[in-house]
């Protein structure tokens, strides 16, 4: 369909590739792009929906977003409450969807939504929405913390008619799918997270070589240089996790328990160079004018978006086998 046939591998090279990016929002809306709005499309569409989605989408000509949070159900992805009501030919889409990445901009969206009345890990199905519909209401572009240069929508649906030919896969099997999908999304993510962490770490070694306190560099006291060489090592474990888990992926593996660790790593690690850094640069690192703390403000969002740290906590118990039972 206009790819290159390329595994998995791939994907995970070039996201790292676009941490060079000096910012998280446009390598974000590319991770949306080829790593959450897509794959689910990838592996189960018809050839008729990849033709129509798919094909304008992989040569760029197409935006696409993914339709699954909502403002009662973030992590909580069994909780939606958006509706798909089959009707003849067509399901009629009533409800709305929250933090929508590209929301504004988008052709088409990959929306999760409840298409009957069963159980919650088993009601759910995956459509392709064309977003120039009757009915669709981008309510606002919403105003962030951070990945300020990524439009983040509102949308609401008030019956809105869609072919039910843009059904992919099996009705009920959305919640499966979605979950294949989020595990390609959190090794995207990871891995988009590695260079700019490396990126902060060098700027911050060649800024407190250069800076002088009380009449000597501030790399020469040694809380600082032991603590960037701690950090620096921490970059390179989560690179040799994240690099597992994509050479398991790869040959057909289950990889949620280990992609679920990486993310909970990358979260906490984001957070912690961006702040420990953010020290060493003093007045200067509380301004707009340094990586530091566009990094400080972009980044929190990885230990939120595509699943909270608590959610990963959660799968990794649950993968452990001492989650508690309900």
């Amino acid at each position: 369909y206009g790819g290159m046939g390329l595994d998995f591998s791939y994907n995970i090279a070039v996201a790292e590739e676009l941490g060079n990016i000096r910012c998280g929002g446009i390598p974000m809306a590319i991770g949306v792009q080829t790593g959450m709005a897509t794959p689910a499309l990838t592996r189960f569409g018809s050839d008729e929906l990849k033709k129509q989605f798919l094909v304008p989408t992989i040569a760029g000509d197409f935006v696409a977003c993914l339709g699954v949070s909502e403002a009662g159900a973030g992590s909580d992805v069994a909780n939606i409450k958006t509706t798909a009501v089959r009707k003849g030919d067509e399901y009629v889409i009533n409800g709305g969807k929250m933090w929508i990445t590209s929301g504004s901009q988008a052709d088409w969206m990959c929306l999760l939504a409840n298409t009957s009345e069963g159980p919650p890990h088993q009601n759910k199905s995956l459509i392709c929405l064309p977003m120039n519909l009757p009915g669709i209401h981008v309510a606002k572009k919403i105003d962030k913390l951070g990945m300020r240069s990524s439009d983040t929508a509102q949308i609401f649906f008030e019956d809105v008619r869609v072919p039910c030919k843009n059904l992919i896969g099996e009705e009920g099997n959305g919640f499966t799918y979605q979950m294949l999908q989020f595990q390609e999304e959190r090794l995207w993510g990871v891995a988009s997270a590695l260079t700019p962490m490396e990126t902060v770490i060098q700027e911050t070694i060649d800024y407190t070589r250069q800076r002088k306190v009380f009449g000597r560099p501030v790399l020469h006291n040694q809380t600082v240089h032991f603590r960037l060489a701690e950090l620096a090592t921490e970059v390179e474990l989560l690179r040799s996790l994240l690099h597992r888990a994509v050479a398991l992926y790869v040959e057909g593996n289950d990889v949620t328990k280990f992609a679920s660790m990486a993310k909970l790593k990358a979260g906490r690690l984001t957070r912690e160079v961006a702040d420990s850094c953010l020290q060493f640069w003093g007045g200067m690192g509380f301004t707009s004018e340094v990586f530091v703390s566009r990094l400080y403000r972009d980044m929190r969002l990885m230990s939120i978006g595509g699943g909270s740290d608590e959610t990963m906590l959660s799968i990794i118990c649950k993968y452990m086998d001492i989650l508690p039972r309900k």
